[in-house]
């Protein structure tokens, strides 16, 4: 899961096995993890010039303006009853506490850390939903995959405190924000609710857009000045169009057609993107101590996701 990511929705439906693969869903694929190995540095250059709290607002205003727009032109209806603002109230959990935090972050962070930490989403999601739903425990191999990211992360940590002393605010902020998402996306599944996703979008985003209001007033951010030359403005536009709108439409189609199991990949080949684009685009520091931390964080994430299949792959009679 990435900064862009979007929520998991309890209105998706597993696709059949059966079902023909549709020709747009390997492009879908490509878009989504283009967009998401790409968010983070646009997180990154959005704050160069611009508060982050201004930043932020700015990014979710367009996209609401854009998917509101999008809701009337298809004729989708915003549904406003009880189980859906109680829906829209747990995805604002991780908008506003994973985006404003994350945005934060950036500040301290290089982008590829912040998506290689953003990458863990899916053991936090695993250990709250042992407690919120009361999923059955970690298996050993799940323990040893969530021992082994979590090592790769404290090789990561010691790397960026190496070059700069303001890097454990922003790994802290991170995690933090990535354990808000996390939450978020595990409340969203006790709810009962079938809402098309883009409604969903608009309406989290209603949700959540006075409480990005609110932070820019209290840290008195101002609007930036229109310079074509200003990348922060067109990383701010180029999060609200794609990462916003475009990476969640490229999700939610890709999960209507793909195994879960599948999506998940995602989790192991943004990372990993990300840290090369931050590098090549934004000159941030490769060292070998990023590389075997993120080659830590990586294989563990890979056996917590699909550690069952090779654990069967072990335990099945030869031939």
């Amino acid at each position: 899961m990435s900064l862009s990511t979007p929520q998991p929705q309890p209105s998706i439906q597993s696709p059949s096995p059966a079902a023909g693969l549709p020709k747009a869903v390997p492009i879908a694929f490509v878009i989504g993890i283009i967009v998401w190995s790409t968010t983070p540095l646009g997180i990154v250059w959005s704050s160069e010039q611009v508060h982050p709290t201004m930043a932020v607002l700015l990014r979710m205003l367009i996209a609401f303006i854009l998917g509101g727009l999008l809701l009337v032109v298809l004729r989708i209806r915003l549904p406003i009853n009880k189980q859906a603002l109680q829906l829209y109230g747990y995805s604002t959990i991780g908008i506003v506490g994973g985006m404003l935090l994350s945005y934060f972050a950036a500040l301290y962070l290089p982008s590829g850390t912040m998506s290689l930490i953003f990458g863990l989403s899916p053991l936090m999601s695993g250990l709250l939903s042992q407690w919120i739903l009361k999923e059955a425990g970690f298996s050993p191999l799940k323990l040893l995959a969530f021992f082994i990211a979590f090592v790769g992360l404290g090789i990561v940590c010691l790397a960026n405190v190496a070059n700069s002393q303001g890097s454990l605010i922003g790994v802290a902020l991170v995690l933090c924000a990535m354990s808000l998402f996390s939450l978020s996306g595990v409340l969203i599944k006790t709810i009962k609710v079938h809402i098309h996703p883009l409604a969903t979008t608009v309406g989290s985003l209603g949700f959540s857009l006075p409480f990005f209001m609110l932070a820019a007033l209290l840290f008195d951010a101002s609007m930036p000045t229109l310079d074509i030359n200003n990348r922060s403005l067109w990383a701010i536009v180029y999060l609200g169009i794609f990462g916003s709108l475009v990476g969640f439409i490229a999700y939610f189609y890709i999960l209507q057609h793909l195994p879960a199991s599948t999506v998940t990949l995602v989790t192991l080949i943004t990372p990993v993107f990300a840290i090369m684009l931050g590098s090549l685009l934004n000159h941030e520091p490769l060292t070998s101590q990023l590389l075997l931390g993120a080659s830590f964080v990586v294989v563990g994430l890979g056996l917590f996701q699909f550690g069952h299949l090779l654990s069967a792959r072990l335990r099945a009679p030869q031939s």
